[in-house]
């Protein structure tokens, strides 16, 4: 039996761990973050070691509390505040979001939109690494299709931990591409410019590339410097900065998906470009990313995979 710590975590009220973890995974084939209703399951790697993640929440979402277990081989006290660090970013735990509830309260638009999802927190990849990749996957193709490739690229490089006789697999560090081929990654469906632009990136970040320092340049900057990096345009850039930097005033103005979202919400006939798009949106700011997110969820619930209403037993 593998080693198990557990540990508790506090969310900045209002927070619903489902709504949340769905905005994270997006699909229901996605297998790197795994969500079975109640627990959300994620492999970790802290200190070169994989690390099983499964959380639960265990109180409402206005005194939120979520249940930590982590497994794991060489386990100690000191992954406790690793994982929580991670958990915490992710999973948006320390966001205050009261000025958009209170922007959405005042808009007869967005009122409805924001009650049917309270408690849903901006999610976010683990790193900007993890998020870049994940844009470059679902470049030009459905949605589906990308997690698609996520999953195979987990599969095949990501690291692997044994719990329960079950093998968890998580998504790939640079140093778990370092080495690997253009024809491995089109084994896998990846294009051959996608192949390169995540190798490339990968033998970057391995060599000193710090993608976590755009943290500190503005949004303006730190698209700049993302779009010198091979294979990143202007969505790439801005859903990274959405879903890697958590910048929640960034709606990617360019993803098809979110522009269609966007126009049926609204009731609108015509499709919507760029700068249609920024312009509807602008009345949201500084939130226009978290109505990307509540966007998201609403399509999610269409098609019965979210539930608004909060189930204390657990939920889709």
């Amino acid at each position: 039996m593998s080693p198990t710590l557990t540990f508790d975590l506090r969310a900045v009220p209002p927070f619903r761990l489902d709504l949340t973890v769905w905005a994270l995974r997006r699909r229901a084939e996605n297998r790197i973050d795994a969500w079975d209703g109640r627990h959300y399951r994620r492999l970790l790697v802290i200190d070169g070691r994989p690390r099983g993640v499964t959380v639960a929440q265990a109180s409402g979402p206005d005194s939120p509390k979520l249940e930590v277990r982590v497994e794991g081989p060489g386990l100690s006290e000191e992954d406790i505040p690793v994982v929580g660090l991670i958990l915490t970013r992710m999973l948006g735990l320390d966001a205050d979001l009261s000025g958009f509830y209170r922007l959405a309260a005042a808009d007869g638009v967005l009122a409805p939109l924001a009650d049917r999802f309270r408690g849903l927190k901006p999610a976010r990849f683990p790193s900007v690494f993890e998020a870049v990749l994940n844009a470059v996957a679902c470049q030009q193709v459905t949605l589906d299709f990308g997690i698609r490739l996520l999953n195979r690229l987990a599969d095949a490089f990501g690291p692997a931990l044994e719990l329960g006789g079950e093998v968890w697999r998580g998504f790939p560090g640079p140093a778990d591409l370092l080495g690997r081929q253009d024809n491995e990654l089109r084994a896998l469906g990846f294009s051959r410019q996608k192949a390169r632009s995540i190798l490339e990136l990968a033998r970057g970040a391995a060599g000193g590339l710090d993608l976590e320092d755009l943290a500190e340049a503005d949004n303006e900057t730190a698209a700049a410097r993302l779009r010198r990096l091979r294979g990143v345009g202007r969505w790439t850039a801005e859903y990274v900065l959405l879903r890697g930097l958590g910048r929640l005033d960034v709606f990617p103005g360019d993803d098809v998906g979110a522009r269609n979202n966007l126009r049926r919400w609204l009731g609108l006939g015509e499709s919507l470009d760029y700068a249609r798009t920024k312009a509807l949106v602008s009345r949201w700011h500084p939130y226009a990313g978290l109505v990307y997110f509540h966007l998201l969820l609403k399509r999610l619930e269409e098609r019965g995979l979210v539930a608004g209403a909060y189930n204390p037993e657990g939920t889709a």
